[in-house]
């Protein structure tokens, strides 16, 4: 059993791991949830093949396995372990789900032909915002790993890290969200030929449109948990939003949820061809870096 440390360095009250018993019937529920949408991008990823989505599989299988540490907390909240476990998977997994995100994008603008209405080169658009995803999901790992050494000098420091990666994050999202204003802006202003023919093709089930505002409310789910830990961070151990757990469901489990749910409705398979779907472009690799 691990002690709670001896201050936090933001207030006078004793760093803890939880100001509050970690509930078990909403640990288990998001255990369930969140394998269930998991299982069906597996499955979804396997019929598809459309491999860039792969971190945002793992990104439902992190977050559901941020929620069984949060289980085993319910039986010992002073355990250095499960601590960590929820701690650091329920941080970095949302750039995962991201990072999906962020390579759809450009796929979407080969797919209508409108390469010429991103405002940054498209060879261009996913490398940098995985990129800054990258950069922003080792930050916040870093950051957790520290707070949870079991030192009480490196609460500062963690804290500092993992408000650093958020920033990052926030920043690229905002970015990202500019990009994709900017290119919908121009499509609706000068449609491109094969914008409209994907609208008539058989196997478009779904509207490339319905996608694009897909994009829109998955980076909105993903910013405005990023904002909620910031302020959470900020806040200190003590802060308000630690000291009950019902937030953390709301602005972070609820959100990421809805994020994985969003894409298994809105797959970029029921709205890319087929042939995309095999295109060596279209595979998740260390070339996309």
């Amino acid at each position: 059993m691990v002690k709670p440390l001896p201050r936090d360095s933001d207030s006078n009250e004793k760093f803890v791991f939880y100001r509050y018993d970690p509930t078990l019937v909403g640990a288990v529920v998001y255990v369930v949830i969140f394998y269930l949408t998991t299982a069906c991008h597996a499955v979804q990823l396997i019929r598809s093949r459309i491999w860039y989505f792969i971190p945002m599989a793992l990104g439902g299988l992190m977050e559901s396995t941020g929620y069984i540490g949060r289980i085993l907390s319910h039986f010992n909240k002073e355990d250095l372990g499960p601590y960590l476990m929820q701690t650091l998977l329920l941080l970095v997994s949302p750039p995962f789900l991201s990072a999906s995100i962020y390579m759809i994008l450009s796929r979407l603008m080969r797919l209508v032909g409108a390469e010429t209405y991103s405002i940054l080169p498209i060879r261009w658009v996913t490398k940098i915002f995985v990129v800054g995803d990258v950069l922003s999901m080792l930050l916040q790992a870093t950051g957790g790993g520290i707070m949870g050494s079991g030192k009480a000098a490196n609460l500062t420091l963690g804290e500092h890290i993992i408000l650093v990666g958020l920033f990052v994050q926030i920043a690229f999202f905002g970015f990202f969200l500019v990009v994709i204003v900017f290119f919908h802006y121009r499509i609706r202003k000068r449609p491109t030929p094969e914008s409209y023919k994907l609208l008539e093709l058989p196997y478009s089930r779904l509207s490339w449109v319905t996608l694009l505002y897909t994009l829109y409310a998955g980076s909105a789910f993903i910013l405005i948990r990023s904002i909620f830990r910031v302020i959470e961070y900020l806040q200190g151990n003590s802060g308000y939003l630690l000291r009950s757990e019902v937030w953390l469901y709301i602005f972070d489990g609820l959100l990421m949820f809805g994020v994985l749910v969003l894409f298994n409705v809105i797959h970029p398979s029921k709205v890319m061809p087929k042939r995309a779907s095999t295109h060596r472009e279209d595979s998740f690799s260390l070339q996309e870096l």
